[in-house]
């Protein structure tokens, strides 16, 4: 099986850096145009079905990469982005969305180990959990061993997904040392009991 996993378009809050998160903010017009892109980029790839996040981003996404393929697409709520709870719409860098807490932005980004999840909010080792239990689920679905599967998620999402493979057991490789970039694509091969990361994080616009 391979298993190609793409992070949505490019949103407002995208540019804005603003946390999305579980908040459920569409495409701008550039993240469109990089869907667009991507899906020409993968037009020859024999899809079998998709998994999707529920978010509407992402679900925009998958939609323009499936093309007029009569595929299955299956939502699946252990796609969804890191919930970031009352922070979700505030910022790190941007000064007009600041968050209250000054060591957000770099325990967040280079010392997930000393995270402590804003209320309501989710920690890296929740999305790890969900992420590879969605990962070791599809890779051992014997109807698409044999195929190509595409999943749209997000960039936590995505990290979380990979988690068993980039991180050696440390939560604080959680980024792999970069963000993945809008529509990136992240391929894996899945046989005989193993993941094997091929590509990570290209990006084909």
């Amino acid at each position: 099986m391979k298993i190609y996993v793409v992070r949505h378009g490019e949103t407002d809050w995208n540019t804005e850096m603003r946390l999305q998160g579980r908040t459920d903010i569409p495409l701008n017009a550039q993240g469109m145009e990089e869907a667009e892109k991507t899906s020409e980029a993968l037009k020859s790839v024999p899809f079998s079905a998709v998994y999707v996040s529920p978010l509407h981003r992402a679900r925009q996404t998958a939609e323009i990469l499936k093309r007029d393929r009569r595929i299955p697409v299956y939502v699946d709520q252990r796609l969804i982005e890191m919930g970031f709870g009352i922070y979700e719409g505030k910022s790190s860098k941007n000064e007009k969305y600041l968050v209250p807490d000054k060591d957000f932005g770099y325990k967040f980004r280079e010392k997930p180990s000393l995270y402590v999840p804003p209320e309501g909010g989710e920690s890296f080792e929740e999305v790890c959990e969900r992420g590879t239990d969605f990962l070791k689920e599809l890779a051992a679905d014997t109807r698409y061993q044999d195929d190509c599967v595409l999943v749209v998620a997000h960039g936590a999402s995505i990290r979380g997904l990979l988690s068993s493979l980039c991180m050696n057991g440390d939560i604080d490789q959680f980024w792999g040392g970069e963000l993945l970039k809008n529509c990136s694509v992240t391929v894996l091969d899945a046989r005989n009991g193993e993941i094997r990361l091929e590509t990570l994080g290209q990006v084909l616009y």
